[in-house]
């Protein structure tokens, strides 16, 4: 049986593209009067769900900050992000995919994602984009993510998910099996080392 490469995806909005603090700035931008969650409060993976416990309607006022045209494409870089992808790609016996969901109300989020790797990490990344609501029915064996837990069809997907660390995230207690990531200047090398040598069955 031989070996193949480490397949590894990437999430993208909260490991790549900073998704929390561009909503946080676009919020209190559109929304100036209005109470606001500091990332150091930020609990739970849905932004809209915390703010409809501060208050119902902010909920939808928040939705509409990430909907609206240029949210995407305007996030900034997570630090260190773009100098890990282009080293990922270029190491031998490794294969590197952003695998990212798009928003249900996607008219905006599907192009400008595309458009911020492009502009971002070049064209030879626009051709590893993989865009799906459920990444479980992905073939790879890391899965890179900020979601703390990942659901869809598959009960038991073939990678490891690995928590990178975000705003949300960060207080959360990890059971002993599994991995945490806590930016990019974390061993993410050792991760992908660890998976060196494993074989799939064709």
């Amino acid at each position: 049986m031989a070996s193949r490469p480490v397949r590894v995806l990437v999430d993208m909005d909260g490991v790549l593209a900073d998704f929390e603090a561009g909503l946080l700035r676009g919020f209190r931008r559109r929304f100036p009067e209005e109470p606001h969650v500091p990332l150091e409060q930020r609990r739970g993976f849905s932004a809209s769900e915390q703010y409809r416990a501060l208050r119902p309607d902010l909920a939808d006022k928040v939705a509409s900050v990430y909907e609206a045209p240029g949210f995407f494409l305007d996030l900034d870089p997570i630090p260190g992000a773009l100098e890990a992808m282009r080293e990922m790609n270029d190491m031998q016996d490794t294969e590197v995919f952003i695998c990212t969901s798009p928003l249900l109300k996607y008219d905006h989020c599907v192009g400008e994602k595309y458009r911020w790797v492009e502009q971002h990490l070049g064209p030879q990344f626009v051709e590893r984009i993989i865009l799906t609501r459920d990444k479980t029915v992905v073939l790879g064996d890391l899965l890179i993510d900020d979601k703390d837990t990942i659901r869809g069809l598959e009960q038991a997907p073939h990678w490891e998910h690995i928590l990178f660390t975000c705003c949300h995230n960060r207080h959360l207690a990890l059971p002993p099996t599994k991995r945490r990531l806590l930016s990019w200047s974390d061993s993410w090398r050792d991760i992908i080392a660890s998976k060196q040598g494993a074989a799939w069955q064709e």
